[in-house]
């Protein structure tokens, strides 16, 4: 529930205690009351059918009453200005309003011509027309204008409901008089709103369209009638525009505009909040940013309505229908967010991920793109998801029904395969490794050459599947100069699931790292890993270390390198190697020294043992007896 907190001013003998009285008791009170009424706060049901609390300040014009004044204008929400005669009127202008802006005050006026009984100077349209335009033309912070009679009970609960529309559903942030138009965070607002009910993507609010946003903005569907009025209205305003296709976003914004015109500001706001937009024309930070927590030794991982949202979105942005989103497909998708995510921008998108022959992202690459973000930065994910509009199957879900959070995996070591589908994987290894090329070949690119040494970390994911068909994304991360401050964060170690060490077998100083990195952090120990020889395409060298790689694995009880080139078609064995490792961390860890004997067959001779001498036994008694 919103309060109001509503400062009444203007010259002594406006009326202003009337006013309020008038509102309170529901009549008009003839006899003299008070000079100023205390505070009075009045549930929703009686000002208004708004629920919003409202608290009425009267306030004196008294000179010696002036420090109360100031205090009381700087609480409020919103200012009633009241005047009554043609003295009163000209010190609107030229006293209270530049007193007003002295204070600093940003606030909304609402101006009020009150005694209207006693007026017999013409007609409310000639008034507001001579008296009211004027003014509020001069100050903009005049957010409306109506006339009262607290003597008739004329328009007082209206002006009261102007007061709280005029703090509810402010005409300020959505229009600028000035220029007559919308204002840019206004339309960059409703220009989302546009995006994400059209549907098609066409440019155009067919009618079916235009129903759906009728029945969620207002809870009620529109009448063909109503449709039909707001068409022609559009087609007299953007001619140029085909209706029968249906509204275009010029058209949309023109319809918003003379709402705004109208007074009809309310409307828009309506729409806006629907659209879970705050009066500063910001998305709300809790529709941004749900609560969203995933425990320790836990990930998370896009849910089946996540990945299909994901899909359909590719599908509908792919207009040229070749399997990859391009430059214009990608910008055009992005319209109603910040840009790309920031992380993307650092991870250098989209060369993190699979690309087709022409360098666009296809279907496969996006998800792992969306997936590998949900698994390192969730909430990242989470804020795209509400600025590109993701509705739930069931509307009562949050937008945290998009993801999902996997069992926490505790004990590497016991058998068995982890409940995740999307796993990490570093690769350390000496500069020169052949690790780039290796992230390359990950992501299907040609093998470059030249060498470029990494300098931050470097990410690519893809999905691997794995034995029995299912399939799971795999993030490689070769960790450049950052290497030993990764690896001394146990943090970091602990959202990794698996340890790739790679050296080049033709370099002979290339596995002395992989050993001087276990020394240097053994905590490593506690990570499942596998050890891979890279570059095997080429002659093999002896390794300057105390224990050549074979050896060194054997001493530790771990399988043996595997020898792999990027050159090779095999070298996919290797990433579905990893991703094996990964989601059955147990079988990459040291196996035990030695194997515990069978005695299987000695406990079955033992056995018939036993049973022929007990079978011997019986038949001697029972000869024994018979004797």
């Amino acid at each position: 529930m919103t309060t109001v907190r509503i400062c009444v001013c203007g010259d002594e003998g406006t009326g202003k205690s009337s006013l309020i009285a008038s509102l309170v008791k529901d009549v008009f009170i003839p006899n003299k009351i008070q000079s100023v009424l205390p505070q009075v706060t009045i549930p929703p049901t009686l000002a208004t059918p708004e629920n919003v609390t409202t608290t009425i300040v009267d306030t004196s014009a008294r000179p010696q009453d002036r420090t109360t004044l100031r205090k009381e204008i700087r609480k409020s929400n919103v200012i009633l200005l009241v005047y009554s005669d043609h003295y009163s009127y000209e010190r609107v202008a030229l006293f209270w309003m530049p007193y007003f802006r002295s204070l600093g005050v940003n606030v909304p006026v609402v101006l009020c011509a009150n005694k209207s009984d006693l007026a017999s100077d013409g007609s409310t349209a000639q008034v507001v027309e001579e008296e009211m335009l004027p003014v509020m033309a001069e100050f903009r912070e005049i957010d409306s204008c109506i006339r009262t009679s607290a003597k008739e009970h004329r328009n007082v609960n209206e002006v009261f409901f102007l007061c709280q529309k005029a703090v509810t559903h402010p005409i300020a942030p959505l229009f600028d008089y000035k220029e007559g138009n919308l204002k840019p965070a206004c339309v960059n607002a409703l220009k989302r709103i546009f995006y994400l009910s059209d549907k098609d993507q066409d440019g155009y609010l067919n009618d079916q369209e235009m129903h759906d946003f009728q029945v969620k903005t207002f809870g009620k569907p529109m009448s063909q009638e109503d449709l039909d009025n707001i068409k022609a209205t559009v087609a007299k305003a953007t001619p140029e525009a085909d209706t029968e296709k249906g509204i275009t976003l010029a058209g949309f914004l023109h319809l918003n505009k003379m709402y705004a015109e109208k007074g009809r500001h309310e409307t828009i706001w309506v729409i806006l909040r629907k659209y879970h937009y705050t009066d500063s024309l910001s998305l709300e930070d809790s529709f941004l940013h749900p609560r969203f927590e995933v425990p320790e030794y836990s990930s998370a991982e896009l849910s089946p309505s996540g990945y299909r949202f994901f899909v359909d979105l590719f599908l509908l942005f792919d207009k040229d229908s070749d399997g990859g989103l391009n430059d214009q497909e990608l910008s055009a998708l992005f319209a109603p967010t910040p840009g790309l995510p920031g992380p993307w921008i650092e991870s250098s998108f989209p060369l993190s991920t699979v690309r087709n022959e022409a360098g666009h992202i296809t279907l496969q690459g996006w998800l792992a793109q969306w997936s590998m973000t949900t698994f390192l930065e969730p909430k990242t994910t989470l804020e795209y998801l509400a600025y590109l509009g993701f509705e739930a199957p069931n509307p009562r879900d949050p937008i945290t029904a998009a993801l999902k959070v996997t069992k926490a995996r505790k004990r590497r070591r016991r058998p068995g395969r982890v409940e995740r589908n999307v796993v990490l994987c570093y690769i350390v290894g000496a500069p020169g490794a052949g690790k780039s090329a290796l992230l390359d070949a990950f992501l299907n690119r040609p093998f470059d050459p030249l060498y470029h040494p990494t300098i931050k970390p470097r990410r690519a994911v893809n999905s691997v599947e794995l034995q029995g068909g299912k399939q799971c994304y795999l993030i490689l991360e070769e960790l450049g100069e950052l290497e030993p401050a990764i690896l001394d964060n146990q943090a970091k170690l602990d959202a990794c699931d698996l340890i790739c060490y790679a050296y080049d077998s033709s370099d002979p100083d290339s596995f002395s790292h992989i050993v001087d990195i276990r020394k240097r952090f053994p905590q490593l120990d506690e990570l499942p890993a596998i050890y891979t020889a890279l570059k095997a395409d080429k002659d093999k060298t002896t390794q300057r270390s105390e224990l050549q790689p074979d050896a060194y694995t054997s001493s530790l009880n771990m399988a043996a390198p595997l020898h792999v080139s990027v050159t090779w078609n095999s070298i996919s064995e290797l990433f579905v190697a990893l991703a094996e490792a990964a989601t059955n961390p147990s079988s990459a860890f040291p196996k035990s020294e030695e194997p515990p004997p069978d005695r299987t067959s000695l406990y079955v001779a033992l056995g018939a043992t036993v049973c022929a001498g007990l079978a011997a036994f019986m038949i001697w008694r029972r000869s024994t007896n018979s004797a």
